[in-house]
């Protein structure tokens, strides 16, 4: 694979392309057998930005991929925009949900709510059943009911499949505990609502306490201007980088949650085989879309200032980062709740105008990134697959002085020096 991927570097090199949008990765390598690492420093070597999404495997910590300093890594935040849809619960307790249901249940009538496990088949668990996993649920329960399914296990949209092929009207998804307070919209095939942990486990005390408990779920109403945003996505990775923790990683945040993109009218919304909806775009969810956002901005600056190295350029996108929301407070995590940190975010969100004039920039040299690796231990040999000519280590190398717009430093023990080189790309000044 790594063959394919750096054949491809090449040819791309080989046509002139001014910024590489990587939404691929794989776990964290050591960059010497990290195909996407070598790649992209001889994509950097030419001039070329590598920006490339971090990984969806949050937010479990040290999970973060394309950890390489010369790559531009990319995590995922959420939107100020939502695509909300209310259950009413027969308490008339009402529940705020997400969704991208075409299908819809008439306003006020209220339908029989039941759990996944309440209405499994005989032969099969619980467990199965309250996942709502395919061929899990019995008709003769489920049918003209709203089916309350848990997150987990299967695909999310075929837990609606199940549901509507077991006869249900209507189905509520609630987060398990991991997915946290973060609720997605998803194109289900039957009326159905996405809800967060602490909102699910309500639904679900209210089942255990009624005797007949009841619900209905509104049709879907897009809402702008959501506060706070935005947050971290509980599903992105999370640094500090388990191959080298003294290069804080991730470098950035950029939406990437609920993102309209174009879609193949080859497969459907869901991904599912028994979903026969074809439509031009669908809302993505992940690294892969905060990715784009940020080569955008790459190319953006690419154009304004053509002379710019691509660490200049990833230093003024970062330097010009911000770690407040919408409400200026810090941003928050979304699978805790808590305030965010630079495992999370980085050096934070993009905001694309302030880097047109950082001001100052933090500038690396192709000989900067292969004395790097000298530190890092690499022979002549490992250096090889880098540097296109032999290239004499330096006798001595601190980390501490590599002119990284960021600061890491993984076991502080008293007092450490560390040096950077400011270089002014604005007005003259003191």
């Amino acid at each position: 694979m790594d063959a394919d991927i750096l054949a491809a570097f090449d040819a791309a090199i080989s046509d002139g392309v001014d910024v590489f949008s990587l939404s691929i990765g794989g776990a964290p390598a050591e960059y010497f057998e990290d195909g996407i690492a070598i790649g992209s420093f001889h994509a950097v070597k030419n001039g070329i930005t590598a920006v490339a999404s971090a990984g969806n495997s949050g937010p479990t910590p040290g999970t973060v991929s394309n950890v390489a300093p010369w790559i531009f890594t990319i995590v995922a935040s959420t939107v100020d925009r939502a695509f909300t849809s209310y259950i009413t619960l027969g308490n008339k307790k009402k529940i705020k949900g997400m969704s991208l249901s075409a299908t819809t249940l008439p306003r006020r009538k209220y339908y029989p709510l039941i759990t996944g496990a309440s209405a499994k088949l005989d032969d099969v668990s619980e467990v199965d059943a309250n996942l709502c996993e395919l061929d899990s649920l019995d008709p003769r329960k489920a049918k003209g009911k709203i089916v309350v399914c848990l997150q987990g296990g299967g695909g999310t949209t075929e837990k609606g499949v199940a549901a509507l092929r077991a006869g249900a009207v209507g189905m509520i998804l609630t987060n398990d505990k991991q997915s946290g307070n973060e609720a997605f919209p998803f194109a289900h095939v039957l009326p159905a609502a996405d809800v967060n942990f602490i909102d699910g486990q309500t639904i679900y005390a209210y089942i255990n306490a009624t005797g007949k408990p009841t619900a209905n779920i509104t049709p879907v109403k897009t809402v702008l201007g959501i506060k706070p945003a935005p947050s971290m996505a509980a599903f992105s990775s999370r640094g500090p980088s388990f191959i080298d923790p003294e290069i804080l990683k991730p470098d950035i945040s950029a939406p990437g949650v609920g993102i309209i993109a174009a879609f193949s009218l080859a497969s459907s919304p869901t991904g599912s085989k028994f979903d026969k909806r074809r439509i031009p775009f669908n809302l993505l969810f992940g690294t892969s879309m905060a990715c784009p956002h940020v080569s955008g901005v790459v190319g953006l600056l690419k154009t304004l200032y053509p002379l710019w190295s691509p660490a200049a350029i990833k230093s003024a996108i970062m330097t010009t980062a911000t770690t407040l929301d919408n409400e200026e407070k810090p941003m928050k995590d979304s699978s805790t709740n808590d305030t965010a940190t630079p495992f999370a975010y980085g050096a934070g969100e993009v905001t694309p105008n302030q880097a047109m004039d950082p001001g100052l920039v933090y500038d690396l040299t192709i000989d900067d990134y292969l004395n790097y690796l000298c530190g890092r231990g690499y022979n002549t040999s490992l250096l090889k697959r880098f540097a296109t000519k032999p290239f004499a280590c330096p006798k001595s190398y601190s980390l501490s002085d590599f002119n990284y717009p960021s600061i890491s430093l993984s076991e502080l023990s008293g007092e450490v020096t560390v040096t950077r080189r400011a270089k002014n790309v604005g007005h003259p000044g003191t």
